[in-house]
């Protein structure tokens, strides 16, 4: 079967010369039949509707990629729980410190921070330790308890722990080779204060228990033959 010819395609209008039909533009409405379409729609042409233009973006993105990598910081969703107070430590509970400074040192438990650090205190002047924030990873807590409802720890937050900044003085070109005199932090007298008045109420409690001011004084420490697991606290 041999196959079909194409038919050439015939322009509706012809042209007689290079940019000129043979038919004249109202002539051609008529022969296109544009004039019913028209009345057919209510004397206007059918339109359709135009399509939603895509979302321009509005930053246009880089011709070229960067000669270096450029890392994106990662989004950190992560929302901080409140830490969980480990139940054997209650105010009043006494804590010896295994880590830092007071390492040894048997300190009274008298309340639980807002960023999850347990306030405690010595008292300063049985054993020297002073009110301070220590981490209840880092102690262990014994079956003593002092009664601490006469003691308002109401006043102490974190923010009253928080260091305050300090400036780095320019150094001149005669103080450059001169060696750095450090001047000593001297603690506020309001902080003094604080801490006779957390100790004071505090002192009297244990005072009146026996042998109790000896135990906070002593300094704990394993000796040769002592199992830490089988020690009851």
């Amino acid at each position: 079967m041999a196959p079909k010819q194409r038919k050439a395609q015939v322009s509706r209008n012809p042209d007689l010369i290079r940019g000129i039909g043979k038919y004249s533009r109202s002539k051609m409405y008529h022969k296109r039949g544009l004039w019913a379409i028209k009345a057919k729609n209510g004397g206007s042409f059918p339109c359709h509707d135009k399509k939603p233009a895509a979302d321009v973006p509005a930053v246009k993105p880089a011709k070229f990629y960067p000669a270096d990598d450029v890392k994106k910081p990662l989004i950190n969703k992560h929302k901080p729980k409140p830490t969980k107070l480990r139940a054997s430590i209650t105010p009043g509970t006494v804590l010896i410190i295994l880590a830092g400074r007071f390492k040894g040192k048997r300190v009274v438990f008298l309340k639980q921070l807002s960023s999850g650090l347990l306030l405690v205190t010595g008292p300063f002047k049985i054993n020297g330790v002073p009110l301070r924030r220590v981490n209840q990873s880092y102690v262990i807590g014994t079956s003593t308890k002092v009664d601490i409802s006469g003691v308002n720890v109401e006043k102490f937050d974190d923010k009253y722990f928080a260091k305050e900044g300090q400036k780095k003085k320019k150094k001149g070109e005669g103080e450059f080779f001169e060696a750095e005199k450090e001047d000593k932090n001297v603690l506020p007298q309001e902080k003094k204060d604080d801490q006779k008045t957390v100790d004071t109420p505090l002192i009297k409690a244990i005072e009146g228990v026996t042998d109790l001011k000896t135990y906070l004084a002593a300094r704990f420490s394993l000796k040769q033959g002592m199992k830490p697991h089988e020690l009851v606290f």
